[in-house]
């Protein structure tokens, strides 16, 4: 592999260029921008690859499909995504965020991290290996969506309708990052997710405070509504929340004890003085990777401008997102808290369904996971950081699990890449070390 390394130091200001061009594009799949422009310039850099592709057409954004079939004996397949969130608030960033920018060996772009960073790395490892030896050792499918930032309303259609398609023997997953220390991370699943909105009515119009002496607050009466979903410990008190939550097998109980998670350092970094519960060792780790949430992701009414404006507002509304994990059902969740409103005498509060996702995990004795460690371990001359589940969500059950598809996720993230913040970023050092790691993996799958 020396000489992909080699190839690829030699052209690392190309994939770099490839990289920026890349992330200049304004991807937001919420607001439906320069979708078609982005597509065309992933499909441009496949086609150089002489890979077969698809544009495949859905109710919302495409999906591409990229295939190089040799005729090998295994097939691995990337999934990646091409959109990215929206780059509010624009004022905090330090650089626009579409206009890359390097700074002390850093690229900060919005996406560059999440996650257009690890797709080309994937592009590159490909390209690199092919320009060195010709011929791939494996076949290779890439599958790279426009709606991973909205949800992925439209990839398990694509899935259940292209299953031939996605067919492979393990699927490297779209994002990861390093530890504090510097340690790759190594993520074998995802937690899965219900999003919602909340919403209360008060009256039809807002009115001056003073006719809160006797008309309702809705933003109150939203208020009470949240103190009932969980109380001061993180428990959630939703009737049968935890019911399908499965204990801790030995083997995952070993790997998480295995990891070394530097505390103290992500304290300093985030400018906080404790974890939740004041959670250390263990538990905090447990409590990270293998236990639900429920968290306000935002709320709003009425006034919230500078100055007094003495309102009583008409409207409250908070979005609120829960991370799931084992065999929870978004589905049986949206149902559980109905009935929870309902019980505690909030019958009122509506509520709309914004993202469903079921938690995802591969088999630790998978042979994909064995391959993909050895090869960070040859790579760092280190042992990666192995979790059995990474703490955010992505859909790699609608495409991978359901279907009896190994996935593992590593990428070219940091610590403190601030996905979906001002100043996303990635360490040039990281992507490049990102296309090595990828080939890697490729060259080691074959056997």
């Amino acid at each position: 592999m020396e000489k992909v390394y080699q190839f690829i130091e030699d052209h690392k200001d190309m994939y770099l260029d490839w990289l920026i061009e890349l992330c200049k594009q304004p991807s937001v799949a919420v607001q439906n921008r320069v979708i078609r422009e982005t597509i065309n310039l992933v499909k441009n850099h496949l086609d150089d690859l002489n890979a077969k592709v698809e544009i495949i057409e859905t109710p919302g954004n495409p999906i591409i499909f990229g295939e190089l079939n040799s005729s090998k004996k295994k097939t691995l397949s990337f999934y990646n995504h091409y959109d990215v969130q929206p780059e509010d608030p624009v004022e905090l960033w330090e650089s626009p965020p579409f206009s890359p920018e390097i700074r002390e060996g850093k690229l900060f772009a919005r996406g560059v991290a999440d996650n257009k960073g690890t797709l080309l790395s994937r592009i590159c490892a490909v390209h690199a290996y092919q320009k060195v030896y010709g011929e791939l050792p494996v076949n290779i499918k890439f599958i790279i969506e426009g709606e991973e930032e909205v949800g992925s309303p439209n990839l398990e259609w694509f899935a259940d309708n292209h299953v031939e398609m996605i067919a492979s023997d393990g699927c490297i997953w779209e994002n990861g990052f390093k530890s504090i220390d510097g340690t790759l991370q190594i993520s074998l699943g995802c937690k899965g997710m219900l999003y919602v909105e909340l919403c209360a009515q008060g009256a039809n119009t807002d009115l001056h405070s003073a006719k809160a002496a006797i008309i309702e607050n809705p933003a109150w009466r939203l208020v009470w509504a949240l103190s009932t979903l969980k109380n001061e410990k993180e428990e959630i008190l939703i009737d049968g929340f935890y019911n399908r939550i499965l204990p801790l097998t030995d083997e995952e109980r070993a790997l998480t004890e295995g990891i070394e998670y530097l505390e103290k350092e992500e304290l300093e970094q985030l400018g906080v003085k404790h974890y939740v519960n004041h959670l250390t060792g263990f538990a905090l780790k447990e409590k990270l990777i293998y236990q639900p949430t429920c968290t306000i992701c935002g709320i709003e009414s009425g006034y919230t401008d500078e100055g007094a404006k003495t309102v009583l507002p008409s409207k409250a509304k908070v979005k609120l997102d829960f991370r799931l994990v084992s065999e929870q059902d978004p589905g049986e969740i949206l149902t559980l808290l109905r009935k929870h409103l309902d019980k505690h005498g909030f019958q009122d509060i509506e509520i709309i369904p914004l993202k469903g996702q079921r938690a995802a995990v591969t088999n630790i004795t998978d042979p994909l996971v064995d391959k993909v460690i050895k090869s960070a371990t040859k790579f760092y001359n280190k042992e990666p950081q192995v979790l059995r589940s990474q703490a955010g969500t992505g859909p790699m059950y609608k495409l991978c699990q359901k279907f009896g598809i190994p996935s593992v996720g590593f990428g070219v993230g940091n610590s403190n890449s601030k996905n979906h913040a001002p100043n996303e970023n990635i360490f040039i050092s990281d992507f490049l070390e990102g296309i090595k790691l990828s080939a890697l993996v490729l060259h080691e799958f074959a056997d």
